[in-house]
């Protein structure tokens, strides 16, 4: 995705694993949410009434500079909003997302100290550039 220096500057961070017990599980949920987010989110921008919040988690998420234990908890609510099957399907537009939405806003809540300025920055210009590819 072309998108702005903010945008392209977190694309390019790398997701350290955690070690210990989460390595595994944390591993899972950055492939899921590396592979899915921004596919997910092209498909259903409009749609997702939360989609800058998500974007900021997003960054806030591979950003070196956020604590691992925030990192691992974003990735895993990022996770649940990109896994194809949920508690209330997505197909059915803004009802689908209210159990993603919980979720990712009850991790956006308990760790905003963390979601920067920057991080809602970066989020913009990448919603930006979303839908004017749609």
């Amino acid at each position: 995705m072309t998108t702005s220096s903010n945008t392209a500057q977190f694309a390019a961070l790398e997701w350290r694993v955690l070690n210990g017990a989460n390595e595994a599980g944390a591993s899972k949920d950055e492939a899921r949410v590396r592979n899915g987010f921004w596919k997910k989110l092209k498909r259903q921008a409009t749609f997702v009434p939360f989609a800058q919040e998500a974007t900021a988690a997003y960054f806030a998420a591979f950003d070196r500079a956020t604590p691992l234990k925030v990192r691992a908890t974003l990735l895993a609510a990022l996770a649940y909003f990109v896994l194809p099957v949920d508690a209330v399907p997505d197909v059915f537009p803004v009802l689908g997302f209210t159990d993603d939405a919980a979720v990712l806003m009850t991790a956006m809540r308990l760790l905003s100290d963390h979601i920067k300025p920057h991080h809602h920055s970066a989020a913009r210009d990448a919603l930006d550039d979303v839908r004017r590819q749609n």
